[in-house]
């Protein structure tokens, strides 16, 4: 039966169960979460044009101090309006100082000015204090370029619904305040940088507040930017960076409760909706259709690739995304690309794109879309439960390719962190020198024997194989592969004999190792009489270069 040809009845069943598994079922949170603390004693910085700043100024009198930093011709000559502004503020201190840049975030900004031919930092020539708490930007264009300002930044321009909403909420600001830190990162599951060679950059490429730098060739998030987007936590292939408020396990474990416990009570699969908790939030309301189970998140991106396919897999018939203005531009161009990607695996398995990104016009007229996935094919809840984020991905994956075509081919898909390692077996030398920068041991090393093995559910793309490679023989495939069984297998891309000491017999290293020392130390002149020791141990290496002294004494002069 069709969403809007549903009885009101069957609409108020829906909603009453819907009512009540969002009831029983909440999301772990960790009860004393970590957090960063601000502090503030009031002072403000005001940027813009002078008398749009004088104004604002005079209606901040209750802060500790108040500068500004003119850098903007001044708006009206009309006597009135100037008038007013002579009257406002004159206690407040202007400068006129060309702006080098604002770092920072509430209690901690750094304004850098020109100042006596060189550079200055605005707070300890203005305030004699070596920073401002808070800065109100009046400026024409933000002189922050951030799709996320740090908490304390508040950019007006000239609307004055926004400067009326900063000035009120401005004053608060003063005191001691605590932020959750939302991000977690295990430095031993990044593929960023590893023995100085650079490979991953995803998280770093989508952050929308700068929170995330490469620090002495590690990642940092600085708890005092972070927004808790979850882009860096939603990009990253290994998990090496999670979202904390909630845990990936938690969010998953969540989903999974309330699907089985929504079908068990409503005898229908329901359509899971994603929205935030600032903006979002406002848009749910009781007219959603009784098998939509809202889901609220700090922002829409802390639900990944993961969650939304494994949702599916346990029994959700399709997953909404709701996407609102507040969403930055970098996060809308993230959940893009990924919800293409979820669709793309969907439809290449013979399921039908399950995923969909709407925003808040599209709510009132949800029938359609809801109408369109009751005919589609019933997913039987797979039995699997969360674990590591890639793992729980693939059993996803693996559940809902065998609820439609059971295929095991690859789909090759580029800039993805998925896929295969190849070897050039002729040239390899099983050096091992990718086996040990590999963060994800997606190769492994042969143990006793000289092998190389290869693990595809384990690669993450990184690349830092292929650049550690000296022989430059490794090249990368990205790839998505539905074959359970050949992408979860220990491939050996190379194995060989050991290489023998001619005197001991004792294997010492590979073949190939060996052969290519032998071509290209071999034929050097320096090398020509000692060439057979090449093929020796290193203990009987020195033996026979001591036999070869006692031999001949002269040698020791030689």
């Amino acid at each position: 039966m069709s969403t809007h040809l549903m009885t009101n009845q069957t609409q108020l069943a829906l909603k009453q169960a819907r009512q009540n598994v969002l009831a029983q079922t909440q999301i772990l949170q960790n009860l004393i979460p970590p957090t960063v603390s601000y502090t503030t004693e009031g002072t403000v910085l005001i940027i813009g044009p002078e008398d749009l700043a004088r104004l604002a100024a005079d209606k901040l009198s209750t802060m500790a101090s108040r500068v500004i930093l003119a850098n903007e011709a001044i708006t009206s000559q009309d006597e009135t309006h100037l008038e007013r502004v002579m009257a406002a503020a004159t206690n407040v201190e202007s400068y006129y100082n060309k702006l080098i840049g604002i770092k920072g975030f509430l209690g901690q900004f750094q304004v850098s000015v020109e100042h006596q031919n060189g550079a200055a930092e605005l707070s300890l020539v203005a305030i004699r204090k070596p920073h401002f708490d808070m800065v109100l930007d009046l400026s024409s264009t933000p002189c922050l370029n951030l799709e996320m300002l740090p908490p304390g930044y508040f950019y007006v321009g000239q609307d004055e619904a926004k400067l009326a909403e900063a000035l009120e909420q401005l004053p608060e600001l003063v005191g001691k305040f605590d932020k959750p830190r939302y991000v977690k990162i295990n430095a031993d599951l990044c593929a960023h940088d590893r023995n100085g060679i650079n490979g991953c950059n995803r998280c770093l490429n989508f952050c929308p507040a700068d929170a995330i730098s490469s620090v002495a060739k590690k990642i940092e998030v600085d708890p005092y930017l972070c927004h808790g987007a979850g882009s860096c936590a939603s990009t990253c292939p290994t998990g090496a960076i999670s979202y904390d408020l909630p845990t990936p396990q938690a969010l998953h474990s969540y989903l999974n409760k309330m699907i089985s416990r929504y079908r068990e009570q409503a005898q229908t699969a329901p359509v899971i909706l994603f929205h935030d908790n600032a903006v979002g939030a406002g848009f749910i309301n009781d007219d959603l259709a009784g098998d939509v189970l809202p889901v609220a998140l700090e922002e829409i991106t802390v639900a990944s690739i993961d969650h939304w396919l494994a949702a599916l897999a346990w029994g959700a018939r399709q997953v909404l995304v709701l996407n609102t203005e507040a969403t930055a531009p970098t996060l809308t161009q993230m959940l893009k690309g990924e919800l293409a990607l979820a669709n793309s695996i969907l439809d290449e398995m013979g399921q039908p794109q399950r995923l969909s990104l709407i925003d808040p016009s599209m709510l009132a007229n949800l029938a359609s879309v809801l109408d369109i996935s009751l005919d589609w094919p019933v997913i039987v809840p797979g039995a699997f439960a969360s674990s590591t984020k890639r793992n729980t991905l693939f059993e996803a994956i693996d559940h809902l390719n065998s609820q439609a075509g059971e295929i095991n081919t690859c789909l090759s898909i580029n800039n993805v962190p998925y896929g295969k390692v190849s070897v050039n077996v002729e040239k390899c030398t099983l050096c091992m020198s990718c086996v040990a920068i590999c963060p994800t041991m997606a190769l492994q090393d042969g143990g006793d024997k000289p092998a190389l093995h290869f693990i595809e559910q384990n690669c993450v793309q990184c690349g830092l194989c292929e650049s550690a490679c000296p022989e430059k023989v490794i090249s990368l495939t990205p790839q998505i592969n539905f074959d359970k069984a050949a992408r979860q297998q220990q491939h050996t891309l190379k194995e060989e004999a050991p290489f023998e000491c001619i005197r001991c017999g004792s294997p010492f290293a590979t073949q190939s190792m060996v052969h290519r020392m032998l071509d290209m130390v071999g034929a050097h002149s320096a090398f020509s009489a000692n060439i057979e020791r090449l093929k020796m141990c290193g203990d009987c290496r020195v033996k026979d270069m001591f036999e070869d002294i006692l031999q001949d004494p002269e040698k020791q002069l030689r």
